[in-house]
């Protein structure tokens, strides 16, 4: 089993099929959508981990490239600008999953591991200096 990290982007001719329940259906797949914006007759999209087989997330890739679906792998819509950022910790207290992070004590110094985020939004709401943002 292993467990990847995807962003899904869908058009809104594609937001009201049940593409979610037959990647679990048909391709044996468990889903954990972690932010999601999906509603008829608009663009939507989704960030979610698949955790399956190999085979059966290839096949599911697959099973999106028949959509009109865009798929991108790991935490696109979250992003860490390292040059924004001042050091000054506001986002670390509140990140849940310790994405974000003080590695160095004694210079500040902040670091963004994108395997950990879950996309709460909470850095962006908390960062003074605009280092931390969202594309929705």
């Amino acid at each position: 089993m292993i467990t990847k990290k995807i962003y899904l982007y869908f058009p809104k001719s594609e937001t009201e099929k049940p593409i979610v329940y037959r990647l679990v259906k048909e391709f044996d797949l468990i889903v954990n959508i972690f932010r999601a914006k999906v509603t008829p007759e608009e663009e939507g999209y989704l960030s979610l981990e698949v955790t399956g087989t190999e085979e059966n997330i290839d096949r599911a890739f697959a099973f999106l490239g028949g959509f009109d679906v865009v798929i991108q792998a790991g935490n696109k819509s979250v992003r860490w600008d390292e040059g924004r950022c001042a050091q000054c910790g506001a986002c670390v207290v509140h990140c849940p999953t310790g994405a974000l992070s003080i590695v160095d004590r004694a210079t500040r110094t902040i670091a963004f591991c994108e395997d950990n985020c879950v996309e709460c939004l909470a850095c962006v709401a908390a960062c003074p200096f605009g280092a931390c943002s969202s594309a929705f």
